[in-house]
């Protein structure tokens, strides 16, 4: 891939942050991801994530506006996805909710090639990088979506249409009378059994051991999934989940780190209830 969907280079950026003085109401990266994709075509919920700023460096801003168009997916809720149209071919399609600065997901899809990885957050500096991560490792089986991942799964991804679907450490919101804008919740999982694929795999994790033990929880008594671990409770850390450096960092500070993985079981006949 080698950035030859563009010949424009960044190497005048280098080293250099984005430059600022946009004109009131100027997108911050014309043609790349929009502020609020959604807009105001969907009622205001309480959001399990909450929108950062921060400084993009100049390789960012360069791979924004190159490769977003080709490799950008703006979730306004106002489309049907075609999976296959949007990734170029029928592999297995994984999405991944929250991926930070997108290194791990750039591992996972460089491991992985034959299984397409559909990457969400709202966090642009990480969007900017894993795009640029893709680029530079020839990687065509990402995609990064920006905007709310909900809406994304309720109203632009078919039924039965996801392999996989991936949530690593998202925000534990530590403070009681913020528990519930926890993502992984009985709501979410019922959303999301709804896109998965019987025998696709949900796999959590998180460094907050209380946050863990309400996965562990809600997953278990949920009956559109079971644990694969045959005696229940947490699941060691599969060899394709990379130790990312916040986990690392988390470590060398004594935290536990808990992995989750659960199948969606096979659909239950409506009128038996039989699987």
């Amino acid at each position: 891939m080698q950035s030859h969907i563009s010949e424009v280079s960044g190497a005048a950026f280098a080293g250099a942050s984005v430059p600022r003085g946009r004109a009131k109401g100027e997108p911050r990266f014309p043609g790349g991801p929009k502020a609020d994709p959604a807009g105001s075509h969907f009622e205001r919920r309480i959001r399990s994530f909450q929108p950062r700023r921060s400084r993009v460096t100049a390789g960012q801003a360069d791979a924004l506006r190159r490769l977003w168009p080709v490799w950008g997916l703006d979730i306004d809720g106002q489309r049907v996805i075609d999976l296959a149209e949007l990734f170029g071919n029928t592999r297995p399609v994984v999405l991944e909710i929250g991926f930070g600065m997108g290194e791990a997901t750039a591992r996972m899809a460089a491991d992985d090639p034959d299984t397409n990885i559909l990457a969400v957050d709202v966090h642009t500096p990480g969007q900017g990088n894993l795009l640029n991560l893709a680029d530079r490792n020839g990687l065509t089986n990402v995609r990064v979506g920006n905007g709310d991942a909900i809406i994304l799964l309720r109203e632009m991804l078919t039924p039965d249409s996801l392999d996989g679907l991936r949530v690593y450490f998202p925000d534990p919101w530590p403070k009681k009378r913020h528990h519930k804008r926890r993502l992984i919740q009985p709501e979410f999982l019922t959303l999301a059994a709804t896109r998965l694929k019987p025998g696709a795999v949900l796999h959590c994790a998180t460094d907050w051991e209380p946050y863990a033990e309400q996965m562990l929880d809600v997953l278990t008594a949920h009956p559109d999934y079971e644990n694969t671990v045959p005696e229940g409770g947490f699941a060691p850390r599969p060899a394709f989940r990379p130790l990312t450096r916040f986990e690392s960092q988390g470590l060398q500070k004594g935290h536990v780190v808990r992995d989750l993985l659960f199948r969606r079981v096979p659909h239950r006949d409506a009128a038996t209830g039989r699987g």
